[in-house]
């Protein structure tokens, strides 16, 4: 599992898409999620805006499995 730092108290799906390199823009979530299966903590999820925080557990097919983790301030 991979771990994914973001810096703010959440992230939405479509962003965290293209931080974790499974999509290279932004403009790509949509027909993404259309095609590919993504899975929020155990549950199917195929909206770009949803809203991921710390702590949040996302498998996406053919690509692995991810969690969302604090980047710690230094």
């Amino acid at each position: 599992m991979k771990n994914i730092a973001i810096r703010t108290d959440n992230i939405t799906l479509g962003q965290f898409l293209k931080l974790s390199d499974c999509i290279s823009t932004g403009g790509q979530a949509k027909i993404f999620l259309q095609e590919t299966q993504v899975w929020v903590n155990g549950e199917p999820e195929n909206r770009r805006g949803k809203k991921l925080v710390e702590g949040d557990h996302i498998r996406v097919q053919g690509a692995g499995e991810f969690r969302v983790v604090r980047e710690s301030c230094s």
